[in-house]
């Protein structure tokens, strides 16, 4: 079957897909009052800060994101200092604030709050006594602070998930693969079998699809990186091809070598948890035409029926920006949720 650029193919796999986990909702105010709505589009932050630890911040906040075709930063910066931060810049969506006050302050410490002038709303704001004492400490935290904020941003964008799902797509998931996960609305299912299920949004300018499979445990090596890139690589290559005869999805290795981590739930609580380990690469056409874009997958076991399962987003959209697009994308694979 044809769908743009890349066609169906029915072979018979021993995978499914499935990756998951149930959010608890964002933490809301308690004292009563009613907050304007953030302002500021997705990743994006502001920076309240002086210019002698700005830099320092920005080298971080600002990075350029790995595994994308063009370079493109974690968050896009509006620096002020504290003196120029208004009531208009308190409602942004992301705040970043480095509080100097050496009589005030001994040592450093980070706060986080949420909805603390507009909702919904992440800030942190860094207390310490010195610029020296804060680059110190941004050195050590820095990291940790950015990946903060783009948790804050993956929970946004799962609340807004819930608000519209495909029906026809989350049935397939629960009977094919014993799982859930809230596909979009505006997807359709393009393949459905008993170890795979793809799902695709083929509108405007850029392709979104998403693919959840899931093979066989045997063997706790499975779970190494080498192991998830090859099971990746057999699985989209029987799955998706070109117009070309003989072409097939393939990873980049040699440019932009994929990632492999250990990941958490983007909430815990005592009632979920959830770990796994995340890809982030890039996929390419071999042996066809020049296509690629980024893809993001994760992978975790489903202990109780014994399968790995891996669920994927990959984007095409030649030519475009795509961190944001991305970053959507990815969130729907923190709302998998495998059956107990």
């Amino acid at each position: 079957m044809q769908i743009k650029g890349f066609r169906v193919i029915y072979a018979s796999m021993t995978l499914v897909v499935v990756l998951a986990f149930l959010l608890s909702s964002c933490s809301g105010r308690t004292d009563g009052r009613t907050l304007p709505s953030a302002n500021g589009s997705i990743y994006e932050c502001v920076v309240v800060c002086g210019n002698e630890v700005y830099e320092p911040v920005k080298a971080v906040m600002a990075a350029d994101m790995p595994c994308l075709p063009q370079m493109e930063s974690y968050f896009r910066l509006t620096h002020v200092t504290s003196a120029l931060f208004d009531d208009m810049l308190k409602g942004t969506r992301n705040v970043l604030m480095v509080d100097i006050q050496p009589d005030r302050y001994t040592q450093t410490k980070a706060r986080y709050l949420r909805d603390a002038w507009s909702t919904p709303q992440a800030v942190c704001r860094v207390q310490t006594p010195d610029a020296e004492a804060f680059l110190d400490w941004w050195q050590q935290n820095g990291e940790q602070v950015r990946e903060w904020f783009i948790r804050e941003e993956m929970i946004r964008q799962v609340r807004f998930l819930r608000a519209g799902t495909n029906k026809e797509a989350r049935q397939a998931l629960r009977q094919r693969l014993n799982c859930d996960m809230l596909i979009p609305a505006d997807y359709v299912v393009v393949k459905d079998s008993a170890d795979l299920v793809w799902c695709c949004n083929n509108k405007g300018s850029m392709r979104r699809d998403i693919v959840v499979y899931r093979y066989p445990y045997t063997q706790t090596s499975q779970l190494t990186s080498d192991s998830i890139y090859a099971k990746r690589d057999e699985v989209m290559g029987r799955l998706v091809t070109a117009s070309v005869p003989g072409s097939y999805m393939g990873t980049e290795y040699r440019i932009f070598p994929p990632q492999c981590r250990q990941i958490e739930a983007l909430e815990k609580d005592s009632t979920h948890s959830f770990y796994g380990y995340e890809v982030r690469g890039l996929w390419k056409i071999l042996n066809g035409e020049a296509m690629g874009g980024p893809y993001v997958s994760h992978t975790r076991l489903d202990l109780k029926r014994g399968y790995v399962v891996t669920a994927e987003v990959f984007l095409y959209a030649a030519g475009q920006k795509k961190r944001n697009a991305l970053r959507q994308t990815e969130a729907i694979l923190y709302t998998l949720s495998i059956a107990e």
